[in-house]
């Protein structure tokens, strides 16, 4: 008795992500130009830790960052010139930032299985005493690939 076990095409997943939003970074008062905020930190609210797609307080112009595909929004923390205090509480400049979007689910293959796009994408800033995010532009609405930035984010 012979038995032969292969993979099929679909058996192998290569395709199989969910895109991450990018957010660039540019300057307030010259929008075309692209500008570095310093040690940049991200939380998303409701878990409480760093975002892990990108290097915790580091120093950069663009992030991607995942947003929760079981939800229809997304919060975040977005804290520039992050430090932690003598008792460890953040001493970093906190702007909360919530994107709302449409979650769509998409079928790959059947080793992928499903990815989230997310559509109309919108942002909502909560306004404080000291925001360090001027403004926000919402370049594309569709999230189904990471090459090319969905926001750019005024400093």
């Amino acid at each position: 008795m012979i038995i032969s076990v292969s993979c099929e095409k679909d058996d192998i997943c290569v395709d199989g992500d969910t895109p991450l939003l990018v957010l660039r970074f540019y300057d307030a008062a010259d929008t075309s130009l692209l500008k570095s905020v310093t040690d940049l930190r991200i939380t998303g609210i409701g878990n409480g830790d760093p975002v892990n797609t990108f290097t915790d307080r580091s120093t950069t112009d663009s992030v991607a960052i995942p947003l929760r595909v079981n939800f229809e929004n997304t919060q975040f923390q977005l804290i520039i010139n992050s430090d932690d205090s003598t008792d460890g509480t953040e001493t970093g400049n906190i702007d909360t930032l919530q994107f709302n979007y449409i979650n769509q689910e998409v079928f790959i293959s059947r080793a992928c299985g499903f990815i989230a796009n997310f559509d109309g994408l919108e942002e909502n800033l909560t306004a404080d005493d000291d925001n360090w995010i001027d403004s926000i532009e919402i370049v594309d609405t569709l999230i189904s690939s990471q090459l090319n930035a969905h926001v750019k984010i005024f400093h």
